[in-house]
């Protein structure tokens, strides 16, 4: 990996290196890796994958498509929540891994092998910065859901508060890392702490969001703001 220019730091891989680094990143963390999420969380992301499927509001039995599965924690939350789930990763690693009991799909998420409107609902947990395209992200969402069909998205941020974010920055820029050296792999937890510098802003996402097909975008800003979620309609 080469230094990224925008002052990123050195540890993320620059966009042509993006998705083999880690797709083989994520490879071989799959086994640790909700058991790590757990503790560096502090055991919220549970609470948050919840708020996501609350968030969708379809109808019991609608199709949802997980996009970025990894070893299926969100899919879990949904079929819990009365809803048939399709989990879709690009890491074998990650979906051998996977405990739910829906379908699963290895596939890249920028290019879904999924006819259009195939689908009532599409959630991402915590994975949009680990995409090398948004705008292709959020189109292909948008294609393969139906009219009316429902986005619910959640991932990490940077609060806005000074206080909140001296404290983001001291737990997310030190303390994960730390943690992630002794739980699973070291440049892992180093990559994922420093990778939230892949995502736009929350006005700028929106923009995004709506570009590719979507209506009624709505942001929440959960745990003073280090973590954001959208929800969004297809028209």
């Amino acid at each position: 990996m080469r230094s990224p220019t925008n002052g990123r730091s050195s540890v993320l891989p620059d966009a042509q290196d993006k998705r083999a680094v880690v797709e083989a990143m994520f490879d071989r963390i799959a086994g640790d890796y909700e058991r790590v999420n757990r503790v560096i969380s502090l055991g919220a992301d549970r609470r948050w994958r919840r708020r996501v499927v609350d968030g969708l509001g379809l109808r019991r039995g609608a199709v949802v498509m997980d996009m970025a599965c990894g070893t299926g924690d969100l899919c879990r939350v949904l079929a819990a929540g009365g809803y048939r789930s399709v989990g879709i990763d690009f890491s074998a690693g990650m979906l051998s891994h996977a405990k739910n009991t829906g379908a699963l799909v290895r596939a890249d998420v920028c290019m879904l092998p999924v006819r259009d409107r195939a689908a009532d609902g599409v959630t991402c947990g915590f994975a949009l910065r680990n995409l090398v395209d948004l705008s292709s992200f959020f189109s292909e969402c948008a294609r393969v859901l139906r009219p009316g069909g429902r986005l619910a998205v959640i991932d990490a941020a940077t609060p806005e508060n000074a206080v909140a974010r001296a404290g983001h920055q001291l737990w997310f820029g030190h303390v994960v890392p730390w943690l992630g050296a002794r739980m699973s792999e070291p440049a892992a937890y180093r990559y994922l702490a420093a990778s939230t510098a892949y995502l736009p802003g929350a006005e700028e996402l929106a923009a995004v969001v709506e570009r590719a097909g979507f209506e009624g975008v709505g942001l929440s800003a959960l745990m003073w703001g280090a973590v954001k979620m959208l929800i969004a309609t297809r028209p």
